[in-house]
């Protein structure tokens, strides 16, 4: 039998063969606890050669990343040696040689901290600081160089007359609804289906120099987020042009009950529209339908039934995902369960989202729409807490959505979201808004058919027994379930006839703790914004649960029970938008300075400390994620967080 080779690691340079490196271990390398029993040989050779030769001896039992983590706890300098004989002949090595080990060396400790983590395993901090400069310095290598041209065989493959670099489609990619960032890719790939995805993705991750891709729906971001400078946007409509009659099927299963497999490209509208021929429905949804399923997903999904029925992140049953290396993956809360949950709320970067199985349920007929005005700040606030806790799936007397918004000077009760005031009732409202200088507005609705119709109307009106809006400013709407969740189209349509939808949206979408709520109207609402007096887009504030969110996703709240959603919806001219972007700087700033904790919805951040800050306790994870389903952080370079 050979003797066992004594542990250590050895690097040599086919491009400087007189140079090696060989790092012995201690002699007291082993403990009785890991006293050799298999001898590992791992050999890199297959996927560097010719460029460089690496072998690594290491002789432990069990075989696992755990055991060999724990070993190296035991001697860090070990993992010092291991990074710093690298280095010396990392630069030694071609391009591809390089990438390929970033890529392995990256991906091997990110199994063993997160194998070690689900064990419940110790920690040693000093080895969790190598770790942590070492994936540091991996981030920075990998994520420079990206190539600014893409290769010429991209030109060459199957799918690449699908792939346009005409000035017209990179226009079109070179912008977002927020009309303020725009950068350019060098093309842009209209698919006719997933695997046009998967082969863009994996040839892409194969490249020597890699090029960056983003997946693009609607582009309903603000700052650029879905946009891929000098790298591939995937225009996810193309795809539903190709998918009209399998985009949303509907099916039954006894566990799950009704569901719709969607796919990632199509629009809210589509699924609505499709659901509803089956008398059958989504709960949760955005104000705005026409997003893709995808682009909601992958932030969160808000809007007044979220009190109730969670986000849409947290009615998924599944999903398709093509991840960052090309390949495609199902994955749920059973299978996969990794890259599901990094996935919901991800911002886009650990996939691209071509398939969700989502919870629907039968659907209403019709809906009894109540806005209610208030001049006092405090009692909105404690009349909507108190809504908000009726908020059992099967409570007959909960509501179905809770809103609330601010009438102000500047701008009309009627706005682009939705035109419920009666003209007639418009001038009384105004002379309130000038009296108080804010009204605060709180919008709610029950959803009723012809079964239910006499009892809503006796439920709500014991709520509004209990409710302190002004006298008076209570106004009732009944309409269908279609019209009410499709409410804001008609407010998109006369604007765009106007030419005034495709303008810079400077807006800002925040989540603070309802503790502070007040402190925020006193120094935002009632200072900030009155003071400056340019705010005409609607203002949402209204307030969530806590409990109706997972928090195994990505996304990011607040830590209180019941925390608010406040948002600044503005619009402006082409010179003036800065103007409004200051006033969100000045509040966020005001907050920081009072230390009201606020978490941004559609963040956007410059610095990798303002991401850290931003994910919290949830960085680690998502970092980690990251170098799992993108190693070689290629997607979603426009939210700007590793690239």
């Amino acid at each position: 039998m050979n003797p066992t080779p004594s542990p250590g690691i050895s690097l040599t340079s086919a491009n400087a063969p007189n140079v090696a490196f060989h790092i012995q271990t201690p002699k007291d390398f082993f403990t009785a606890r890991l006293r050799p029993k298999i001898f590992i040989s791992f050999s890199c050779n297959t996927f560097l050669y010719p460029y460089l030769s690496l072998s690594i001896n290491i002789c432990t039992f069990p075989l696992s990343f755990p055991a060999i983590t724990t070993t190296i706890e035991k001697h860090p300098p070990l993992l010092c040696w291991l990074f710093l004989s690298f280095f010396l002949s990392f630069f030694l090595c071609q391009e591809k040689a390089r990438r390929d080990f970033l890529t392995f060396l990256s991906l091997a400790i990110t199994k063993a901290r997160r194998e070690k983590r689900k064990k419940k395993m110790a920690v040693n901090y000093a080895v969790q600081a190598y770790f942590t400069v070492i994936l540091l310095y991996i981030t920075r290598l990998m994520s420079t160089g990206k190539s600014k041209l893409l290769p010429p065989k991209l030109l060459t493959l199957d799918f690449s007359e699908r792939i346009r670099t005409d000035t017209s489609a990179i226009e079109s990619a070179s912008r977002d609804y927020g009309n303020i960032v725009h950068e350019s890719p060098v093309a842009v790939l209209y698919p006719s289906s997933v695997q046009d995805i998967v082969s863009l993705i994996k040839f892409a991750y194969n490249c020597s120099v890699p090029f960056t891709v983003s997946a693009r729906g609607r582009s309903h971001s603000v700052f650029g987020q879905a946009m891929a400078p000098k790298g591939v946007i995937i225009d996810m409509m193309h795809l539903r042009n190709h998918r009209e009659k399998t985009g949303v099927i509907v099916s039954k299963n006894p566990s799950l009950g009704f569901y719709a497999d969607v796919g990632g490209e199509q629009l809210w509208i589509d699924v609505l529209k499709a659901t509803m021929e089956h008398g059958l429905a989504p709960v949760s949804w955005t104000d705005y339908l026409y997003l893709t399923v995808g682009g909601t997903l992958s932030n969160a999904g808000i809007s007044g039934q979220s009190f109730r029925y969670g986000p849409q992140i947290s009615n998924v049953y599944e999903m398709d995902v093509v991840t960052g290396t090309g390949e495609l993956v199902t994955c749920s809360a059973h299978r996969n369960s990794d890259l599901f949950y990094a996935v919901l709320g991800g911002l886009g970067q650990f996939g691209v989202i071509t398939r969700a199985r989502i919870a629907i349920e039968p659907a209403p007929k019709k809906v009894k729409w109540v806005r209610m005005l208030y001049s006092d700040f405090s009692a909105f606030t404690k009349d909507q807490e108190r809504l908000i806790s009726i908020n059992g799936r099967k409570q007959s007397n909960a509501l179905d959505y809770v809103e609330g918004s601010l009438l102000m000077n500047q701008g009309p009760p009627n706005n682009w979201r939705s035109s419920f005031f009666p003209s007639s009732d418009i001038p009384r409202i105004m002379s309130l808004v000038t009296q108080h200088g804010i009204i605060y507005c709180l919008e709610v609705a029950k959803y009723y058919d012809d079964t239910t119709q006499h009892s809503v109307a006796k439920e709500l009106q014991q709520m509004y027994e209990g409710l302190s809006f002004i006298a008076g400013f209570k106004l009732e709407k009944d309409v269908s379930y279609v019209e009410f969740l499709d409410r804001v189209r008609s407010g998109e349509l006369k604007l765009q006839s106007q030419g005034l939808w495709d303008v810079p949206h400077p807006w800002l979408n925040i989540f603070l703790p309802k503790s502070r709520i007040s402190d925020f109207n006193s120094g935002v609402f009632q200072d900030i914004v009155l003071k400056r007096n340019i705010t005409t887009g609607p203002v949402l504030i209204y307030p969530m649960n806590r409990n109706k969110w997972d928090d195994r996703t990505s996304a990011v709240i607040p830590d209180e029970e019941v925390f608010y959603t406040v948002g600044f919806l503005h619009s402006s001219g082409f010179d003036d938008w800065q103007r409004h972007d200051d006033q969100n700087k000045d509040l966020l700033k005001f907050c920081e300075k009072a230390g009201i904790k606020v978490t941004k919805y559609f963040p956007n951040y410059k610095t990798k400390e303002e991401w850290i800050n931003h994910f919290g306790s949830k960085w680690t994870t998502f970092q980690e994620n990251k170098y799992l389903f993108d190693p070689k952080m290629m997607l979603s370079p426009g939210q700007r967080i590793f690239n």
